[in-house]
């Protein structure tokens, strides 16, 4: 059990560059499939980014690796004065920052500039390897220092699942203070989030789950079990707007409702009845629009 739980976190914590074909979520395998993915574990492709913004500017900053970011500045276009300000947009476990571009550009519609972040192991960004937020943090607070080092003040964080936690831990970790928060779905614990895994398989999470988690904290560096952005939620004293889709399997209610009560800061919850763990923009557009403009209006 501890050979297979160990070759399971390799393959859920590293991608790769041969194989092509990701596995598909649980409740779109067949019993055969499911079957086969507990046995061999995860098809795990490297993310690459497909869609590409029509003007920007490719930054590259080192952090513990070196990622690849873009800029969608708004001066070439409108006056300086008429910029509310720059938000930075990290994706999602397996994502990259094409999948994030939906969002980008209706920032650009609210009057506000965007870098878009590969974190490591996806993208234009460095390695193969994810960590599920944990050493991505670090990576949230380089792009933020950069823009700090520039000169904006009026810098927003927007991260949905596992680039909302990434966002979580840089501010416990880096007592950021940005002016406000976007997240999105963000796990309530590391161990929580593998156990839903196993429930979404139909497959019991008791041992394996706490064994899949133990053997990808020591293949990367960490204990794992420490890894709980219910804590970090604690040290989060700027206004924070969080996102949840009430059909989510993959993060339940009560770990948002943890992390919702931990915020010290000013802070409000919207939930959407019928999404899940997805993008809220695709499903619900016009509330996603809705709740994230008077957000950031009231700040």
């Amino acid at each position: 059990m501890n050979v297979l739980a160990n070759f399971h976190a390799y393959k859920f914590t590293h991608f790769s560059a041969e194989t092509k074909i990701k596995t598909n979520s649980p409740e779109k395998l067949n019993t055969f499939d499911k079957f086969k993915t507990l046995i061999f574990g995860v098809n795990n492709p490297r993310p690459t980014n497909g869609e590409m913004p029509n003007s920007y500017y490719k930054v590259e900053l080192q952090s513990n690796k070196k990622i690849e970011c873009w800029y969608l500045n708004k001066d070439n276009s409108v006056k300086t004065d008429t910029v509310k300000g720059t938000i930075i947009i990290f994706h999602g476990y397996s994502g990259n920052k094409s999948s994030m571009l939906d969002k980008s550009y209706e920032f650009d519609e609210l009057k506000y500039n965007t870098l878009l972040v590969d974190f490591m192991g996806s993208g234009g960004s460095e390695g193969n390897q994810t960590t599920l937020g944990y050493y991505e943090a670090e990576e949230v607070k380089t792009t933020y220092d950069y823009l700090i080092n520039r000169g904006e003040k009026d810098i927003y964080l927007y991260g949905t699942s596992m680039g909302a936690v990434a966002i979580l831990k840089a501010i416990n970790d880096y007592n950021l203070n940005p002016k406000g928060i976007i997240l999105e779905c963000p796990f309530g614990s590391m161990y929580q989030t593998t156990c839903a895994r196993f429930k979404n398989m139909n497959a019991p999470s008791f041992p394996t789950a706490g064994l899949l988690v133990f053997w990808g904290g020591i293949q990367n560096g960490f204990w794992a079990f420490s890894h709980k952005p219910t804590e970090y939620a604690k040290k989060v004293t700027c206004p924070t707007l969080l996102l949840y889709g009430e059909q989510d399997k993959n993060v339940s209610r009560k770990e948002i409702d943890d992390i919702f009560f931990n915020l010290k800061g000013r802070k409000r919850l919207r939930t959407y009845k019928y999404a899940g763990h997805e993008n809220y923009f695709n499903k619900y557009k016009n509330d996603w629009i809705k709740d994230v403009t008077e957000f950031l209006n009231a700040n």
